[in-house]
């Protein structure tokens, strides 16, 4: 723990001294279920793609998804069948982890080009409005937090993906998309089913569509 915080200041320290081009790129987030998210082959290598489209991907940590289950037996216990036990040790681990992760954010406080995630507390606070934190099952009412924080970071752009006739995930994701829009006009979204059967040209014509709108809106702003 001593030598923990000193780690994560070296960590920024070396990322912030390395040389960048002044380069101008669309950011585009990728949310969804977590395998298809996260696992290139479950995605057709969707990070690659992008970066050779020219834009820049950014993905939401892997931490928050543990988090937000951890979260979710306080909800249970409150207003289904949780009980105390398991809402003692969600909320244990919560803290436990934010903790860690405190010492991540006072690491990058300073810098110029990293910003830090938020809390899950916060990220649950952000969605209260337009959706219920009774959406656990799945990724739940994680993915439509990620799809809000990655907006106000300047991800404007995302790629919602989820398997073929994944409920939890249509109504989180995709049926989040108009009260997401109304909130942040801005926001360009386009949801990907996967499937093995599921036309991959398709889903990247899809895609290209809505880099084309990114890279569009990129040059109004510049």
């Amino acid at each position: 723990m001593k030598v923990f915080p000193g780690n994560l200041r070296g960590i920024v320290r070396d990322f912030e001294n390395i040389e960048i081009r002044d380069e101008k790129k669309p950011r585009i987030g990728l949310v969804g279920e977590i395998l298809v998210k996260y696992h290139p082959a479950a995605n057709n290598d969707m990070a690659e793609f992008i970066e050779r489209e020219g834009a820049e991907i950014v993905i939401p940590g892997l931490t928050e998804f543990f988090l937000y289950c951890g979260y979710g037996r306080e909800f249970e216990y409150r207003y289904l069948a949780g009980g105390q036990k398991r809402r003692i040790a969600g909320n244990l681990f919560v803290k436990y982890v934010e903790h860690y992760r405190n010492d991540m954010r006072a690491a990058l406080r300073n810098s110029k080009r990293f910003t830090s995630s938020p809390t899950i507390y916060a990220m649950a606070e952000s969605i209260k409005s337009i959706l219920s934190l009774g959406n656990h099952t799945g990724e739940g009412w994680l993915l439509t937090a990620e799809m809000v924080e990655l907006i106000e970071e300047g991800a404007n752009n995302i790629i919602c993906m989820q398997p073929f006739a994944c409920l939890p995930n249509h109504i989180t994701g995709k049926g989040m998309i108009k009260a997401l829009k109304e909130k942040y006009p801005q926001t360009n979204i386009v949801t990907i089913d996967y499937d093995p059967g599921a036309s991959e040209v398709n889903q990247i014509n899809r895609i290209k569509l809505m880099l084309e709108r990114a890279f569009s809106n990129l040059e109004n702003t510049v």
